[in-house]
């Protein structure tokens, strides 16, 4: 007896393989629309910005606290004299220069790095100069310190983008 049998191709046809390609990508497009990287990326970014206010802040008070409820003092930590100045009324950006120095007597930010911060924290986003770290401080009149983010207010993948700003 002689039995013929039909031979069946096993692989796949360019059609099947180009549909199946088409639904990935459609279904990549709608993931990708979904997550949405540019708006995860800019709530990083703000996210980091409100912790770097906060620490700055913190600083700050604990200069505070360090000398009795005033700001402004001169201090020496290792041989270094730090000499900060009063707080600034109108709000003032925040440099590293400011930080750095130890002699600084303008009343900037002079005395907070290294003592009460490593270093002082840089906007994530900050390009516009090697100097300024993107944080705004000012002293109330009701005695109150802000910090302020103002390039928070540029993230335009977020809705209605506005500056981190804390007060204490």
């Amino acid at each position: 007896m002689n039995y013929f049998r039909a031979e069946t191709n096993r692989g796949f046809t360019l059609i099947e393989i180009l549909i199946v390609i088409g639904i990935i990508a459609v279904l990549a497009a709608i993931v990708i629309v979904a997550i949405n990287p540019a708006k995860q990326f800019a709530q990083a970014r703000n996210t980091q910005r409100t912790s770097n206010v906060n620490a700055i802040l913190n600083a700050i008070g604990q200069r505070i606290a360090d000398n009795k409820g005033v700001f402004a003092g001169t201090f020496s930590i290792g041989g270094t004299t730090y000499d900060c100045g009063q707080i600034p009324t109108a709000t003032t950006s925040i440099t590293s220069r400011m930080a750095s120095s130890t002699s600084d007597t303008t009343g900037d930010m002079g005395c907070l790095a290294p003592t009460y911060l490593p270093q002082l924290p840089i906007d994530p986003a900050e390009t516009s100069s090697a100097d300024d770290t993107g944080y705004e401080v000012q002293l109330n009149n009701s005695g109150r310190v802000t910090i302020c983010a103002p390039n928070a207010a540029s993230e335009n993948s977020i809705p209605d983008p506005e500056p981190i700003c804390v007060t204490r």
